[in-house]
């Protein structure tokens, strides 16, 4: 079974790598996918994203069975595209529940077919998010526990850019 795991990822943190990871034990495979979304004001280009995104999954023990793709649209009808029988989201709190049974229940109306499975955030990861760290990094403060080693520096030199 293949499964999609839509985002940003504007940067890539800890915890979606977790989600990655767990979900790549889940699933024959996973495809990160890079959804475009012209609402918001990205640090990293999509290409660079991808870049950073394979860079971290890497090193992972099914990096074999991982793939990044970058896409538009609604995410249930490329999870349709590519084959996929599960949309994976990761849930750090009772507002990103909401959120998420919202879009699942509408992608369940388009699309009775594909299954959107929850993940929980584990409890290091619950408050993690890639706008806490453009927040905290924006302002200098230390990152290296948010973001994966892999991409640390790339992450912190464009911060102190801006």
């Amino acid at each position: 079974m293949k499964a999609c795991y839509p985002g940003t990822f504007d940067p890539i943190t800890k915890g979606h790598l977790d989600i990655i990871e767990r979900a790549s034990r889940m699933f024959d495979e996973v495809v990160i996918l890079i959804m475009r979304n012209p609402n918001k004001k990205c640090l990293f280009s999509e290409a660079e994203r991808r870049q950073m995104i394979a860079d971290c999954v890497a090193s992972l023990p099914n990096a074999d069975r991982i793939s990044v793709e970058i896409g538009s649209g609604l995410t249930v009808e490329y999870a349709k595209s590519i084959g996929a029988s599960a949309i994976v989201r990761g849930i750090r709190a009772v507002s990103d529940y909401e959120y998420e049974l919202l879009q699942a229940t509408a992608n369940m109306y388009l699309n009775d077919r594909i299954e959107t499975m929850l993940l929980i955030a584990r409890p290091e990861y619950s408050f993690l998010s890639s706008s806490v760290v453009k927040e905290i990094g924006v302002n200098r403060g230390d990152i290296s526990g948010m973001v994966p080693p892999e991409i640390l520096e790339k992450v912190s030199s464009q911060l102190a850019g801006n």
